[in-house]
């Protein structure tokens, strides 16, 4: 297998066939709560996708070449928050200032990013993992381990735009009142949910 192929195979490992969201279950909160709309789920997503992907990087570069080094690898976790923590800092000051109508709108879940589970998920998998993509082992080295972060942020942009999209033409809809607003999403993400699953022999 070339390097294209391996390449092209991972990012269809991470976006569909590992989706954060519908097969790992990480980063629920602001799927489910910042897909009303979707122009306020993109921006939630771009945002989650510049974190994760810095991150990523950041996370396995201070871990390895710091935290190892010193025996001090215990002290990961809170590493870890601190660099996401920082990294949501600055995308928040950048949004507050370009885009104050995208910033109203995510409102607390813009700072909750800080405790997206999806973003130190994939900073702890990156950290010693590995993933079997066409039966063959990829370790996560630097590259790899950014490439996951930056990929799986797309998984779930993918998730929460498509769910925002159906929650749109549902308010629309004729339902049952008892179903309107969270059963439905409920209902929606475990459908959508079971529809991933779809993708998992696909490599």
């Amino acid at each position: 297998m070339n390097a294209v192929a391996k390449l092209l195979l991972f990012m269809v490992s991470c976006v569909l066939t590992n989706n954060f969201i519908f097969s790992r279950f990480l980063g629920c909160c602001p799927f489910l709560g910042v897909s009303n709309k979707v122009e306020t789920a993109t921006g939630m997503g771009l945002a989650v996708t510049f974190v994760m992907a810095l991150a990523s990087l950041f996370t396995y570069v201070i871990y390895t070449w710091i935290l190892v080094p010193l025996g001090l690898a215990y002290l990961s976790t809170i590493a870890f928050i601190l660099v996401i923590a920082s990294l949501v800092q600055v995308v928040e000051m950048f949004l507050k200032k370009s885009a104050p109508s995208l910033y109203a709108a995510l409102g607390i879940y813009l700072p909750l990013i800080t405790t997206n589970c999806a973003v130190l998920g994939v900073c702890l998998l990156n950290i010693g993992g590995s993933v079997t993509v066409a039966g063959q082992v990829i370790e996560y080295n630097l590259l790899y381990s950014v490439l996951n972060g930056v990929f799986g942020a797309l998984g779930f942009l993918l998730a929460i735009v498509l769910m925002a999209g159906v929650r749109e033409r549902l308010e629309t809809a004729d339902i049952p009142e008892s179903f309107k607003g969270f059963p439905s999403s409920l209902i929606i993400a475990g459908l959508m949910s079971i529809a991933f699953l779809g993708f998992k022999g696909l490599v």
